[in-house]
């Protein structure tokens, strides 16, 4: 059976894969693990290698935040396959806007659990969702670590990853408010679809991912 490896946005934890069907698979769900002041993306993607075992062959999906740090750790072992969903490959393809945000890092500013209390926002960054799912990421924004949300917001700020590994495979929506379609390369795109396409648009990401995991 194959090792699927499943890392979350930022704001999320696994759950946000629960509309993806990916039975007959030996998943592991990734958990965010305590970050050092210090740590980049690249530092931090070993650390989730030593504790989760990651290991040559294995195959990582991310999400968002978890694309990049899926990234990361392709440069560092011989993945199977990389699959991103709603993220990106390289700093080319950050927003313009991120370049602004690391000149002036109001993040660093952010009280202590203010990523909990912008349920508020979730529809106008992430797009539309149904009411159900609109509970679930509000109630994975609160149980986001508010040290780890801080931290990661500077760390994906920072990024500037300028290599993309073999067997890298990319699907993005074109109404995408975070990670914009216009500037993301090589990438299979969905119509309409929003930075939360994960979770209303997945039978299109599962028709899709049949045709790249291993039987």
């Amino acid at each position: 059976m194959s090792k699927v490896i499943l890392i979350p946005g930022l704001g999320a934890d696994c759950r946000i894969y629960k509309n993806i069907d990916l039975a007959g698979y030996d998943l592991v769900n990734i958990g965010w693990i305590e970050p050092d002041r210090n740590d980049t993306l690249a530092s931090y993607a070993q650390k989730l290698i030593d504790h989760y075992h990651i290991t040559s062959g294995s195959i990582v999906i991310g999400n968002s935040l978890g694309g990049m740090l899926a990234i990361e750790i392709a440069k560092k072992i011989n993945l199977g396959k990389t699959i991103l969903i709603s993220s990106i490959k390289t700093a080319e393809e950050m927003p313009k806007s991120f370049k602004w945000y690391r000149r002036f890092p109001l993040y660093k500013l952010m009280p202590r659990g203010l990523i909990g209390r912008l349920g508020i926002f979730v529809k106008v960054v992430m797009g539309q969702m149904s009411a159900e799912d609109q509970w679930l990421f509000i109630d994975m924004l609160k149980h986001t670590p508010p040290r780890f949300a801080k931290w990661a917001i500077g760390a994906i700020l920072h990024w500037e990853n300028q290599t993309i590994p073999e067997n890298v495979y990319h699907i993005h929506g074109d109404k995408d408010k975070v990670f914009p379609y216009k500037r993301v390369k090589d990438a299979t795109i969905i119509k309409e679809g929003t930075h939360i396409m994960i979770l209303n648009r997945a039978k299109e990401i599962n028709q899709w991912l049949k045709n790249i995991l291993p039987l």
